[in-house]
């Protein structure tokens, strides 16, 4: 059901990274192709990205998805002014059908600026707040505090290294599962990335990213499936779009980037755009610490007859 909820909790800030980069792309496009229409934003957060494109682009319909009632409230106000033309549906993306072909689908993959600065939500180590980092704290499902306990020490060792590309997650496995047979349970997120900058040398813990980093990193992605949905994302997007119409990611790490730059080679429904992945000027960077990781690939929806040349 579309989300009618007015927003009201003005500490969800969004500030959409890449969005003078996917802009001039876009710009690039045929604007028949895509200018027109509906576009599918598959993360709306506060609705950064889907303001811009309602803003430029006034013959575009939105149908925005998230799962996180905060986000959804905080875009029903920043895109009120366009209210006739958007739609706000609660749920993850890999669980949605849209009613219509698209003729653009954007996804912004990762946790938003908002949610890493809200200590409740648990996500950041610099703030002291619960173990959480849920996407979906209303939705159920199992904690960061209750994945560590739930797994054996060389099941969380293997997540920390898979998700986490942690070269010391055997150290950090063993120390958090010591820890918790000692205390039962961290207090909080400042405790877990204590014990775990303990497993690294002196010397490393004052490198420049915060020895936790990668740790928190790989919790979250198991917490929400990231990766898992990420692949339904990639498998059923394609489907979405009417052909010619683009399909943008914004990915933040390694892991997501390999598995878009994979789909947008390998899949026979789309042709790849950037050959290359944009990236964010140095002005934006500066601006925007957090966009330093950020990698924006497009792809454009064949035609059947197109799809069928390329297997020819």
């Amino acid at each position: 059901m579309p989300d009618q909820l007015p927003a009201t909790d003005s500490t969800f800030r969004h500030v959409p990274v890449l969005a003078d980069v996917l802009l001039n792309a876009l710009d690039e496009e045929p604007s028949d192709h895509w200018q027109s229409g509906l576009v599918v934003d598959a993360t709306l957060g506060g609705g950064g990205h889907s303001s811009l494109l309602l803003d430029r682009y006034p013959d575009l319909r939105l149908i925005g998805l998230d799962q996180d009632p905060t986000a959804r409230a905080a875009a029903a106000t920043r895109l009120s002014p366009w209210k006739e033309r958007v739609s706000i549906v609660a749920t993850n993306f890999a669980d949605y059908s849209p009613p219509q072909s698209a003729s653009l689908v954007l996804a912004d993959l990762g946790v938003s600026s908002p949610q890493l600065d809200v200590a409740a939500r648990g996500f950041s180590f610099r703030l002291d707040g619960p173990l959480d980092m849920r996407m979906n704290p209303e939705g159920g499902g199992e904690t960061a505090a209750e994945l560590i306990e739930r797994l054996g020490e060389s099941d969380l060792a293997d997540l920390i290294y898979a998700y986490g590309e942690e070269r010391l997650s055997r150290r950090i496995a063993r120390r958090i599962k010591a820890d918790l047979a000692a205390q039962e349970a961290y207090a909080g997120t400042p405790d877990l990335a204590y014990a775990i900058a303990g497993c690294y040398p002196p010397k490393a813990r004052r490198g420049r990213i915060h020895p936790a980093t990668r740790t928190f990193q790989a919790l979250r992605i198991a917490v929400n499936d990231e990766l898992g949905v990420l692949e339904k994302l990639l498998s059923s997007a394609p489907d979405w779009l009417q052909p010619g119409g683009l399909l943008a990611i914004i990915s933040f790490h390694s892991l997501e980037d390999r598995r878009v730059k994979t789909a947008f080679l390998q899949d026979e429904r789309l042709e790849r755009i950037t050959r290359r992945p944009l990236v964010a000027s140095e002005e934006e960077q500066e601006q925007n610490p957090r966009s330093r990781s950020a990698k924006l690939r497009i792809a454009r929806r064949r035609s059947a007859e197109d799809a069928r040349s390329e297997r020819g």
